[in-house]
């Protein structure tokens, strides 16, 4: 009868494997695609070398990757040589990289720039198509995981800026292989809720792998054919996908896609204030300047008063008829003053169009038209109201 198996512990285990591993593979080469690639403080180089059926953990450490010519980037099919060891501390088998070369472009980068080729000769990154992000949003759909930090930089972006824009989140899956076509049917979603005036579109970084849903064929199709213009804001400054060629603007992150929403709001309350500025300094040099005449008068007022003192009453009469007249001239400058800086506000075009007025042009920020001899039968228009815009086509002219 055999007797029970020895135990190991978990270290002994671990040991023996590392003494199996090192003693057999001294020095291999292998090909794979580089993933995850960081380089921390220390300068070391670590990464995951990857092909279609596994991965495995690989260090290079600072004294040899000196002199390699170039880090390699995510995506970048490589060729290692080095030693296969274990790290005992956490049991995981990695590759200690003495050289590394250059192979070509990994199969998931060479798709990239393919399916890049390719739309690009359809003219989706055309900026002729592209549209200007309306001047005054008021609703914006968010298309991204409800869990990620994007959602959470957005909302805290605009909550800040604009506190009063309305947000329709529209979550999905942001990577794997459902993400893409969830992306793509929630674009379509939010064109058909309507009401909204500008989509963005993204999630935070990642890998080359985390962010191809949005280098995926579908979704590219789906911004395009959005009526809402749409902001890409996908990865980091530095990521770039196939949905930002595509889009109406790129932002190179999630919360610069939220100040873009925001910054026309902010432009035209500064262009606002720089106006009341203005204003107040014309009306304060006018009243400043009337203040001055005025004390000018009054003191040859009291120069005349003193020769005239001996005089009979007639002449004091005279002096007290002079003062009040004077004293209704100046209250005509103040009413005269006040009626100018009244129809100075009511000629602003801002206070014409919250009166219900509506600014119509053939261009998005061109010239107010005013005649209709000017346009003819499907002429496109642009009518500009107090809040937001709308595209019109004329369907008769009655001049």
């Amino acid at each position: 009868m055999m007797g029970a198996p020895s135990r190991l512990s978990v270290s002994g285990l671990v040991e023996l494997l590392q003494e199996v591993v090192e003693s057999n593979f001294v020095t291999v080469t292998v090909e794979g695609e580089i993933s995850n690639f960081t380089v921390p403080a220390s300068g070391h180089w670590y990464f995951t070398l990857k092909d279609s059926g596994a991965q495995l953990r690989g260090v290079m450490f600072r004294n040899r990757n000196r002199l390699v010519e170039r880090p390699p980037n995510d995506g970048a099919q490589v060729v290692c040589s080095g030693t296969v060891t274990v790290y005992v501390a956490r049991g995981e088998m990695q590759l200690v990289v003495e050289t590394l070369t250059q192979a070509g472009q990994g199969q998931l980068q060479a798709a990239f720039e393919a399916r890049k080729v390719q739309l690009a000769a359809e003219g989706l990154f055309s900026d002729d198509r592209k549209r200007a992000l309306p001047a005054f949003p008021k609703s914006v759909g968010i298309v991204t995981s409800a869990t990620g930090a994007a959602i959470h930089d957005i909302c805290n972006v605009l909550r800040r800026r604009a506190p009063d824009i309305h947000l329709l989140l529209r979550p999905v899956k942001v990577q794997g292989d459902e993400a893409a076509a969830e992306i793509a049917a929630a674009i379509a979603d939010l064109n058909q809720y309507g009401g909204l005036d500008v989509l963005i579109v993204g999630r935070g970084g990642g890998s080359l792998e985390d962010l191809w849903a949005f280098n995926e064929e579908v979704v590219a199709r789906a911004i395009a054919a959005s009526a809402i213009p749409v902001i890409s804001a996908v990865g980091h400054e530095t990521d770039f996908t196939i949905a930002d060629f595509v889009a109406d603007l790129r932002a190179p992150t999630p919360s610069a896609a939220a100040e873009l929403v925001a910054r026309n709001r902010q432009e035209l309350e500064a262009h606002l204030d720089h106006l009341i500025i203005r204003l107040q300094s014309r009306v304060d040099q006018s009243l400043a300047l009337i203040a001055e005449r005025f004390a000018g008068l009054e003191r040859r007022l009291k120069l005349s008063c003193r020769d005239f003192v001996s005089l009979p009453d007639d002449v004091t009469d005279l002096v007290n008829r002079l003062s009040l007249a004077m004293s209704s001239r100046m209250r005509q400058y103040s009413d005269v003053l006040g009626l100018v800086a009244a129809r100075l506000n009511a000629l602003s075009p801002l206070l014409q169009l919250e009166r219900g007025y509506v600014l119509v042009s053939k261009e998005e920020s061109g010239t107010g038209l005013v005649s209709a001899e000017d346009l003819v039968v499907d002429d496109l228009l642009w009518l500009r109201f107090a809040r937001g815009q709308v595209r019109a086509r004329v369907e008769g002219v009655d001049s």
